[in-house]
């Protein structure tokens, strides 16, 4: 093991510390708004949106799967996967900003159409990721991690804590896992993202409002699926 990889694992400590904190006040109080809107909403509601989104998803994964070159890390070393990654980080930043800014500026009917692309872009960064870190997505259980980080990058504390669990003894526990709970995954991103999102309607501001969130929400989605893809490689502290 070298250098590099040593400072790398406690990197990953690091960002495992900060994820887990304790949400801020104004996080905890949104998150119980949000609990009891949901309680508002039809159970007849909720089955709707988790089947569209579930539709949604398998949807852009396979579109995704199909689109991602799975050989373009071949032989490169952990530090130049990095590179790599930040790299696409990056660009997905930037297209993400893009896509926000001009559905923010088109208002309220363009601004619905910023959740199935903005998941799209998502997605397809997460492929992206898999491919550059060496792991197959054309096995079940790659795409079905690939779900679980992009739940634990969007999430409530407890969620979070659990779905980092469930990634940190992914190896273990992957055959035990058959199905996401599709329910959770599009509560808690609804939930995460609405917020953030609900400025990016309005006129005069949407556009703004998008181009800040997206790129925003790709930064997190972009460290979460580094240190996750770090952490499945690096189980245990090196040695120098």
């Amino acid at each position: 093991m070298n250098e590099y990889e040593v400072n790398v694992f406690e990197e990953v400590q690091e960002w495992k510390r900060r994820l887990i904190r304790r949400s801020g006040m104004m996080n905890r109080l949104s998150k119980k708004a949000q609990v009891k809107i949901n309680e508002w909403i039809p159970e007849k509601v909720h089955e709707m949106m988790t089947e569209s989104i579930k539709a949604m998803v398998k949807a852009t994964l396979l579109g995704s799967q199909l689109t991602t070159n799975k050989d373009q890390a071949n032989g490169l070393s952990l530090m130049e996967k990095d590179e790599l990654i930040r790299k696409k980080i990056a660009v997905y930043q930037k297209t993400a900003v893009v896509e926000g800014a001009g559905t923010g500026a088109g208002g309220i009917l363009l601004g619905l159409a910023d959740f199935p692309l903005l998941l799209t872009i998502k997605m397809k960064f997460l492929f992206e990721a898999a491919a550059i870190y060496g792991f197959d997505t054309r096995k079940y259980e790659e795409r079905l991690f690939i779900l679980h980080v992009f739940q634990l990058a969007f999430s409530s504390n407890e969620i979070r804590k659990n779905t980092l669990t469930e990634i940190e003894q992914w190896e273990m526990r992957k055959k035990e896992l058959v199905e996401m709970d599709w329910r959770k995954f599009q509560q808690e991103y609804r939930d995460y993202i609405d917020l953030a999102k609900l400025f990016q309607l309005v006129p005069g501001i949407g556009a703004f409002v998008g181009a800040y969130a997206n790129n925003n929400l790709l930064k997190t989605l972009g460290e979460t699926a580094m240190n996750c893809y770090r952490l499945r490689l690096l189980q245990k502290a090196p040695e120098l």
